[in-house]
């Protein structure tokens, strides 16, 4: 087990005189919390004794019966007895990698991929093979190389882990023309995939992309959460999954936790029967947009030439690319010396790579903090460019603008 390059920021992030773009955590503050909070107080003054009690490994059932609703909105059609609900999905990431692997064995993954689920591979002593992303998601043509290699060298890959909306850390979407072909290369080499979907509602343009457990009910387990669209302090999330995996999971919930959180839970099934949830996401949706744009726009005007970043669609997250020659892991001291947080690009990956990129969030900071924020890092990043082409050479310029992942990722 290895620390978090992100969990290893907090302690310098949370002071105030820091602008951190760091963290992906929501703005809960958008909820309505006195409503919320008289939700929760009659909640517990009117089923105290139920929702102070232990419950069942697999979860509150009205609870599942709301999940499959949720699910719904992306397409996917299911059964409350096929969920599992869990301690976030970071726990659903934790039971099925438990399930699955075994040491040596292989898990795929995009490059980038989210830094919380490569940690969990680690613990369990899988070999992290990365699949590299571009402007449209995950590359179907590398996926299919890398299994045909793999399988010439007779490896064993359990599963491919994705987030294909609005992707953590690349803030890419998997195409619809891609989810297809994905699914159709994954049946071929009899691959299943681990769909971790925490951000698909939160869109910013039209309706929420079709699952890729909505077009593969066998091959597909599906992970979601309400920690992006109601609270993360909740720590609910779920596993969508097949029968015999279901069966699977609840005896890991059990050995791990007994049950989850009855309160927990409860508070979220009241919170979908009693409040305006759908109205709720669209708020969050349009500050969130509203915070994108501002980091956006901050970014074409302040970033030196040779930076580039991608334009999601949804989601919270911008990733940067550095010219070349600089490091995101080396300078991100001096950014915080200069009162600016972020998480380098080595977090990411699980070979090493990632050294000329970032991850910056707007999730949370105000736009004012967002636009100071990215003002400090510009002039960091122009300090890093000066020391560049003075004591290492100067190199040449790359354009500046939106950019998404390509084959320098991998």
């Amino acid at each position: 087990m290895v620390p978090s390059e992100i969990r290893a920021l907090f302690a310098v992030v949370s002071r105030p005189e820091v602008v951190s773009l760091a963290g992906g955590a929501p703005y809960v503050s958008a909820l309505p919390l006195d409503a919320v909070g008289g939700m929760i107080g009659e909640l517990v003054a009117s089923r105290g004794a139920e929702v102070l009690q232990y419950g069942s490994a697999q979860g509150d059932e009205g609870l599942r019966e709301r999940i499959c609703e949720v699910m719904a909105l992306e397409g996917v059609q299911a059964g409350a007895d096929e969920i599992v609900v869990t301690v976030g999905a970071q726990q659903a990431l934790d039971l099925i990698t438990k399930i699955f692997v075994d040491p040596g064995d292989v898990v795929l993954a995009e490059a980038p991929s989210y830094v919380g689920a490569l940690g969990t591979f680690a613990s369990y002593q899988a070999d992290v093979v990365h699949v590299p992303l571009d402007d449209a998601g995950l590359v179907p043509s590398a996926l299919r190389e890398t299994l045909e290699r793999l399988r010439r060298e007779n490896r064993r890959v359990k599963f491919l882990y994705t987030v294909p909306t609005f992707q953590n850390p690349a803030g890419v979407t998997l195409s619809a023309a891609r989810r297809a072909e994905v699914l159709e290369i994954c049946a071929e080499y009899d691959v299943l995939i681990v769909e971790d979907n925490p951000y698909g509602l939160i869109g910013f343009d039209g309706e929420p992309m079709r699952a890729l457990r909505a077009d593969d009910a066998e091959r597909v387990i599906y992970l979601g959460s309400f920690s992006k669209t109601i609270a993360s302090g909740l720590r609910v999330g779920w596993v969508l999954a097949p029968h015999a995996v279901r069966a699977k999971l609840v005896l890991a919930a059990e050995s791990a936790i007994l049950c989850p959180s009855n309160f927990s839970q409860l508070a979220v099934r009241e919170y979908l029967n009693t409040q305006p949830w759908r109205e709720q996401i669209k708020g969050f949706r349009e500050l969130y947009r509203e915070r994108r744009d501002t980091m956006l726009d901050a970014l074409a005007e302040l970033m030196p030439a040779g930076c580039t970043w991608t334009r999601p669609a949804g989601g919270f997250f911008v990733w940067l690319t550095l010219p070349e020659g600089l490091d995101a892991k080396a300078m991100a001291p001096r950014a915080l010396a200069e009162r600016v947080a972020y998480v380098p690009g080595t977090g990411f990956y699980a070979d090493g790579g990632g050294h000329r990129h970032m991850r910056l969030s707007y999730c949370f900071p105000e736009p004012h903090r967002i636009r100071e924020g990215v003002r400090r890092l510009a002039g960091v990043v122009e300090q890093e460019i000066v020391m560049r082409d003075t004591f290492g050479g100067a190199l040449p310029a790359e354009p500046r603008g939106v950019h998404t992942p390509g084959p320098d990722v991998v």
